[in-house]
Formats: C-alpha cells, structure tokens, sequence
C-alpha cells in the first residue's frame, strides 16, 4: 500500500509491509507537521528568510492587513495622525483599484504601502503561475495609483512556500511576517484586541526583540469590513507604548 500525503505532505510514501507502517505513518506525520509549520508559523524561517523584528525591543511597527476599507482606514489614519504615527499598510490589489483615493490619502499622510495579493488565496497551496498573478496584479494596481514601486510584501494568512518568497524577491519586494496579533478577525472589543498585542509585545521584549504588531483595518471578503475596534485598541496601544518608538517595517531592513 503506497498512502502519500499531500502538500505540506511533499514527503513520504507509506511503507507497504505491515512491519514498517508504524515507524513510517510517524514519519509522514511529523515530515507533514514540520511542513505545515513551515508553511503556516509566521516566525518560521525553514521557506526562505522573511522580516519580522530585529533585536529592538522597544520599537514597534503597527502593520494593517486587508485595507484600504472605507469603513475603518480614514478613521484610522485620523488616530495615527493625532498621535504622529507612521505605520505599514498591507493592501489588497483589488480593493485599491476600488478606493485609488484612499490608498493615496494613506501615501500622503506618510504611512509605508505594501503588497497584499490581488484577491486574498492561501499562497501556500497555489500554482506558481497564480502566485505570479497574485502578486503583479497587486503591486500594478497599488503602482497605478501611488506612482512609485512597492518594495514589501505580506503573503494572506502569513501562508507561503519557497516559490512564493522567490516571487516576491524577484519582484524587488522583502517579504515581511509579524510576532504579535490582535487577533482582531474575530468579534472582539478594541480592549481584547489590545490584552492580545500587549502579552505579544511582552513576551517579544523579554527575548530582546522588536515588535511587529499585526492589525487589520480591512476584511478580505469585500470592502465594509466592522474594523472600527481595531481602531480603538491602535489608541490604547499607541497610548500604552508611548515611551516606545513606532517604526514602519523600512526600519528594520
């Protein structure tokens, strides 16, 4: 009996006598489980290397993913300009083409741009020709409006495998992941949100890091996504972490 497992299975045949299936079923376990951790973990380096935060532990970059949103990112921007803050905005190509205003307004107010994909796939399981797609289609649709090259990239989910980083360099753009969250996709309050960054950026100061803080002011389903708690919890944490220095990820290059 020949079992393979698939994806983040590029590993293992099954053995096919009996004697052998124990020992060779745990090896493709772990081989897909190591794999998948690769794939998924944003701190995972086994795929390639990706920015996350240097040994700085007092800077932090506030990073959104899934804008421009009409419904959360101008209300956003006001925060950030009220407290002096630049940050790193991951767009979707899609939602760009839809709101050019918008991504300029976020342009003009200082903050850094960088590519999201065009529609938000998990990368890790696509073609290389859709990740090619993926990508150039957003940073044409990010350069049309902006007028300059976006030079940083976040893969949807943090989800990539070789081909995806080896894309994205050759595009002249450094892939960027993060080591604190929100976790801000779920219905919770701007308060919550903020409990989940600050134990994120505590822990990552204990080790002597930096910290790249991942928000979202968008949702990937289409643009009205309710994002006005993230909102709130980037006014607690800009609060909270005044004594800290707020970079955008160009920083930590």
């Amino acid at each position: 009996m020949n079992l393979r497992i698939d994806a983040f299975g590029l590993a293992a045949s099954l053995a096919p006598s009996a004697e052998l299936w124990g020992a060779s079923a745990l090896a493709a376990v772990a081989a897909g489980g190591t794999l998948a951790w690769a794939a998924l973990s944003p701190g995972s380096q086994l795929f390639g290397r990706t920015l996350i935060a240097p040994a700085r532990p007092h800077e932090l970059a506030l990073t959104y993913d899934d804008g421009p949103n009409p419904a959360a990112t101008p209300q956003l921007l006001e925060v950030l300009a009220r407290h002096g803050v630049k940050a790193t905005f991951f767009l979707i190509g899609g939602f760009a083409t839809q709101c050019p205003a918008l991504v300029r307004e976020i342009v003009q107010a200082g903050h850094l741009i960088g590519n999201h994909t065009m529609t938000h796939p998990w990368l890790a399981w696509q073609s290389e020709r859709r990740i090619r797609e993926e990508l150039m289609g957003a940073s044409a649709a990010i350069e049309d409006v902006i007028g300059e090259k976006v030079s940083w990239f976040r893969a949807p989910h943090g989800a990539r495998r070789p081909v995806v980083l080896q894309v994205a360099r050759e595009m002249g753009m450094t892939p960027v992941q993060w080591n604190a969250m929100g976790y801000d996709w779920r219905t919770i309050t701007g308060d919550e949100i903020a409990s989940h960054v600050q134990r994120g950026v505590e822990r990552n100061q204990r080790g002597g890091r930096g910290s790249n803080i991942l928000l979202h002011d968008g949702g990937h389903l289409g643009l009205g996504a309710s994002r006005l708690e993230s909102v709130k919890a980037t006014e607690l944490l800009i609060e909270r972490y005044r004594a800290s220095r707020f970079v955008t990820v160009d920083a930590w290059l």
